[in-house]
Formats: structure tokens, C-alpha cells, sequence
């Protein structure tokens, strides 16, 4: 068994320390570009670039997750790529370890794949094998929430691995969308609802 993350005796820091600053969801909706037609036409895509690249509003984003899964995670888990943003960020914070689940073809040991569909096409995650000792309790983290393809796969693929999630945290969540519907029986948070 790889022991590169704590076990579930040693869990993620259980205190919160996030500052008293304006609420998330304001200075998320502040910075975030709306892009029309984008990765093809009827497609609206937020783009939360804006935000990781303002300091505070990125300590502020990473603050209000880490704090909503204070003390029920070991390790963090980023799906490529703006995902892995978040998750070396909330992993750093928390003084726990991070897990990369990225597209096909990118990992150069053996893999878990996961395919899913997702609201313009179809695609493939992969996680290392071997990487997340069974009963590691892993947070998933990513940048929006629409169909819940992505999320869902990530999630199969951690608990193939024996891996239990332990939530899942998103910047934004696209209403309207199964995105919930494809992570029943996970506790979800989003910080800003469009």
C-alpha cells in the first residue's frame, strides 16, 4: 500500500481560520467572464480565470471550501485542469496531499479510466493506480458544476480505488443542469449558483 497521504486516524485540519471578508459568492460573481458560443456555439462558459488570478479571491474561494470540509478529508483531489488549481491550493492549505485526475493519455503508469459523457461531447479521466490507499477520505475539487460527467467520473474512479469521497467543491454551479443528479449520495458545496 502507498502511504503518501494520511490515513483516516490523522485527518485534514479541523479548524477554520478563513478571515471575515465580503461573502464568496459576491466577489465570485464580481470577477467571472461570461463567454458566449464557447467551446461551441449555444454553449455559455464561465470563466473563473479571473478569479484564481486575483490573490485574495483565491484565498477567499480556497478558505470557504476548505473550511465547509474541515476535518473530513486526508487528501485532495483536482481534475484537470482548473481543478488542479484548486485542489494544490486547498491541499497546501490544509497540510494535506493532492491527487491529479487527469484527461486520457496523460499519466505514464498504469491507470483507472473513466468515461463520461459531458454537456458538449464525450471524454475519459484516468488516475494513476496505486496512488490513494483505501479508506483515504478525498475531497474532489474543481471549477463548476454543470452536467456532473466529470465529477461523477472522478468520483467512480476514486472509489474504485477504495478511496471514500468525501465531497466534492465547486466555484460556481450551472442551475438547471443533472449536475447534482450525477453525484447523489455525495455532500456537494457551490459557492455561486448562475
Amino acid at each position: 500500500m502507498n502511504e503518501t497521504f494520511s490515513t483516516p486516524e490523522t485527518p485534514a485540519s479541523s479548524t477554520c481560520n478563513a478571515p471575515e471578508s465580503p461573502h464568496v459568492s459576491a466577489v465570485i460573481e464580481g470577477l467571472c467572464a461570461t463567454v458566449t458560443d464557447y467551446p461551441k456555439p449555444g454553449i455559455v462558459f464561465q470563466d473563473l480565470t479571473p478569479v484564481f488570478a486575483n490573490g485574495p479571491a483565491l484565498k477567499q474561494v480556497v478558505d470557504a471550501i476548505v473550511c465547509a470540509f474541515a476535518g473530513k478529508f486526508d487528501a485532495v483531489a483536482g481534475v484537470e485542469a482548473r481543478g488542479f488549481l484548486l485542489a494544490a491550493a486547498a491541499a497546501y492549505a490544509t497540510g494535506t496531499g493532492v491527487i491529479t485526475i487527469r484527461k486520457a493519455g496523460k499519466l505514464p503508469r498504469e491507470v483507472l479510466s473513466e468515461s463520461y459523457s459531458l454537456e458538449y461531447g464525450e471524454a475519459t479521466l484516468e488516475l494513476h493506480q496505486g496512488d490513494v490507499p483505501a479508506g483515504t477520505r478525498v475531497l474532489i475539487l474543481d471549477d463548476v458544476l454543470a452536467t456532473g460527467g466529470t465529477l461523477g467520473a472522478a468520483a467512480a474512479l476514486l472509489e474504485r480505488t477504495g478511496a471514500v469521497v468525501a465531497g466534492v467543491g465547486v466555484v460556481l454551479e450551472i442551475d438547471g443542469l443533472p449536475g447534482r443528479d450525477n453525484l447523489a449520495g455525495h455532500e456537494v458545496l457551490s459557492l455561486l449558483h448562475v
